[in-house]
This record gives structure tokens, sequence and C-alpha cells, in this order.
């Protein structure tokens, strides 16, 4: 099992639950109607599990233990939403019976567990044949911005040495269709889109979140007892996050891939 690099600081929570259908399931919007049962892999703080929640039948979210559950919980609560059940989960091993969802979805999931090939394996089994198994993940060697400011580049040189120390692969995007294909599926469709951020809001919310997350977070706490990073390393890119932020030509991509595959 591989360990959750970003852990559940605020200034985690602050990028994950602005993540919705539009800016992170598009792909998969055209399969969801009103009758279908859903499944959520590691819903993380539910904002998308509870947008599936207003356009399906039902969606059983899952994390890996009750801390994580409780996030999306407490927002379907907030919302009012009935049609959500929630279950602690280890996506190698669902406890759910073969045949279970009619979509079974995953983001931001596979680049963090230890086997993705034995969890497609696990969310094809509780697929309805016919069905739908989606899997989105960043493509964090493709990641690029400009102008290129060093302390950014160990910053990623940095959290692909962590992620991967951790047992997580962080290139997942380019990876999901042969992961789908060793699974067992033949039939995938591999797709990609991008998170850009380019706007003065933008790029004060993007250099904001990570100038906090490299200095607060669980990645944080990982550099410096590993020997990756010295706090003083660490403020430096800190910096460096907020002077991108704050340049009027700034601009930053992040790659995702996608797939869509029929179980």
């Amino acid at each position: 099992m591989a360990t959750y690099t970003h852990g559940h600081h605020e200034s985690v929570l602050r990028s994950h639950t602005v993540r919705d259908i539009a800016n992170s399931a598009a792909y998969l919007r055209p399969h969801l109607h009103d009758g279908i049962r859903l499944l959520d892999v590691g819903a993380g703080p539910g904002s998308i599990t509870v947008d599936f929640a207003s356009v399906v039948a039902h969606v059983t979210a899952t994390e890996i233990d009750e801390a994580a559950l409780s996030l999306s919980r407490e927002l379907a609560a907030e919302r009012g939403l009935t049609n959500l059940d929630f279950s602690v989960e280890d996506v190698h091993g669902l406890s759910f019976a073969d045949d279970s969802f009619d979509v079974v979805h995953a983001h931001q999931v596979l680049q963090h567990v230890g086997d993705p090939v034995q969890a497609l394996r696990e969310m094809r089994r509780v697929a309805v044949p016919g069905g739908v198994v989606a899997a989105r993940d960043a493509d964090y060697a493709g990641f690029l911005s400009f102008p290129v400011l060093p302390e950014l580049e160990r910053w990623l040189d940095l959290y692909r040495r962590a992620a991967r120390a951790n047992g997580g692969e962080p290139d997942a995007g380019r990876r999901l269709l042969s992961w789908a294909r060793a699974a067992g599926f033949e039939d995938v469709e591999a797709t990609a889109s991008t998170w850009c951020y380019a706007t003065p809001e933008e790029r004060a919310w993007w250099g904001g979140m990570w100038a906090d997350r490299i200095r607060e977070s669980a990645l944080a706490r990982q550099l410096v007892a590993s020997g990756m990073a010295t706090p003083d390393d660490l403020d430096e890119i800190s910096e460096a996050w907020k002077r991108w932020a704050a340049d009027g030509d700034g601009w930053y991509l992040a790659p995702h891939g996608e797939i869509i595959a029929r179980a």
C-alpha cells in the first residue's frame, strides 16, 4: 500500500475542494444520467462526489480511512443530499459484490496506490457488464510553467521523488491506458485534458496554494524528514511560487490523462 503524498492540510483541501464535474470529470459527463449507480473511489473532500449525486441516482463514496471519508460525509450532509452512502475501502480489494455499479470513478487516485493495475481490476470487477470504469490522473513530468524559475523546477523534482518514495507514480496520466490494458480491459478510450492557470486570479490561487503546501503539508514534512530538502529550501520554493503568481506573464499548465474503459 502506498502512502498518500499530499495529506489533508488546509492548503491541500483548498485545492481539492474546488474540483467538480466540469473541471475534473468532463470526459465522464456524457456517460452519466439519473438512473446510474456510481462508485466514487477516493472521494477526498467530496466536491466531485456531491456533484455526481446531483445527476445520478445513487453514489457510494469511499476513502482509505474514516478520517478521510468524514470530509465527503460532512459535505453531503451540509448540502442536504440523501442519495449517497459511504464506505472505508482499499481499492486493491473492494468489499462490494461483483457487478454492483454502473460507473466506477477514480480521480487522482491511481497515482497514489501501490498497484494501480490491481486497483483497476477491482474497479472492473464491481462494475456491471458493459459498465464504465473512469479514471483521471495528473502527469507531473508534463507540468509546464512560464517564466521558468529554478525553484519551481526544484519543486517538481522534489515532488516526483517524494511520490515515488511513497510507492506512487506521479506521471500516472500517460500510463492509464497501459494500466487498463494490463488489468484486462479491451475497450478503452484514452483522452487528455489540462488545468491552465494564467489570469491574475488563477495565478494568485494556484501559486498561493502551493506556496503554503510546500511549507505546511505532509509533503513538506516528508521532504525535510527524508533529507531531500531543508526548511530553507522549502522557504525558497514558497517564495518562488509567490513571485510566479505576481508575474503578469505567468502561465502554468497541468496535463492529465483520462480513460473510459468498458467492463
